[in-house]
């Protein structure tokens, strides 16, 4: 006799598991993570509090997830309309638009609930202000009204560093800014680079990104113009006597890569050069806020 499915086993369940964890942008939430993290160790010269590290991470990483669900509903039906994400969860039916929904408000609600009871609620109301930006502002309405739309909406995907600040010392620092400023420069050539790579289809979708309003050769000219501002921006934390030589070195070193492949993606393009750079970009923030760390308890 055959065994019986348990219902954890269950394929129906299985897929159904896997499609809110696509929601929720497991990859881009693991990434903005490391700059909370980041975020909360700067702000504290010694071990950091459990309490308030663990509920914070959860807590934003929660809220963070709820706001990528949202924008997975709110973009739809574009979504199914673009090589990239026509397989996402809602394209293809895997997940109602209800289901969906209810998700979002669940997960974001509950995430609110931790940060304001086990963190503080300075943090609670900043994460639900950067879930609006993003959800909201940015998906909703910028993304499809102005070529700038992830120069401005991306003050929202700046925030984390800031967050896990706040999180620890329920307060806000110069220095928690700096780090917000450098993740704000970095997210248009980050995004840009993507954008050329699929300019036919955000031109398909009506979606105004730079290279589709401005041309290909403007936005390699304004990614090159970002990477430089991006490299005087990460100089900020040594100036200001926040970091140390060892994250120097490794800034500088980092910068000279982002510039260079952007030089090479203005001057000497190639096919899927554009590509490279987006995934250089994503090296380049992970290592940059490695090196934060490392240089904050190797020369403390």
């Amino acid at each position: 006799m055959a065994k019986p499915l348990s219902i954890s086993s269950h394929p129906s369940v299985h897929l159904a598991w896997r499609a809110y964890f696509e929601m929720t942008k497991p990859k881009v939430v693991a990434l903005m993570l490391l700059t909370v993290l980041v975020g909360m160790c700067l702000a504290m010269p010694t071990i950091l509090p459990v309490k308030p590290l663990v509920a914070g991470l959860l807590g934003i990483a929660m809220m963070a997830g709820s706001a990528a669900a949202l924008n997975h509903l709110i973009d739809r039906r574009i979504d199914g309309m673009m090589a990239r994400t026509y397989n996402r969860p809602l394209p293809k039916g895997r997940v109602s638009v209800t289901r969906a929904l209810l998700f979002a408000a669940l997960l974001g609600s509950l995430g609110f609930v931790i940060l304001y009871a086990f963190t503080n609620p300075l943090t609670a109301w900043l994460t639900f202000a950067s879930l609006i930006g993003y959800a909201l502002i940015y998906t909703a309405y910028l993304k499809r009204a102005t070529p700038q739309n992830i120069v401005i909406g991306g003050l929202a995907g700046a925030m984390p560093p800031l967050l896990g600040w706040t999180a620890v010392t329920n307060q806000f620092h110069g220095h928690a800014l700096l780090l917000v400023i450098i993740i704000f420069l970095w997210t248009p050539p980050h995004f840009w680079a993507l954008a050329i790579h699929r300019r036919a289809e955000y031109a398909k979708v009506d979606i105004p990104m730079l290279p589709v309003t401005h041309g290909v050769e403007f936005t390699k000219t304004c990614i090159l113009l970002y990477t430089i501002l991006l490299a005087i921006a990460c100089l900020l934390p040594v100036l200001v006597g926040m970091s140390g030589p060892l994250y120097f070195v490794c800034s500088s070193l980092l910068s000279t890569g982002f510039i260079y492949k952007a030089w090479q993606l203005k001057y000497q393009d190639s096919e899927g050069l554009a590509m490279q750079v987006f995934r250089f970009s994503i090296y380049h923030l992970m290592l940059l806020f490695m090196a934060l760390l490392l240089d904050h308890y190797l020369w403390a």
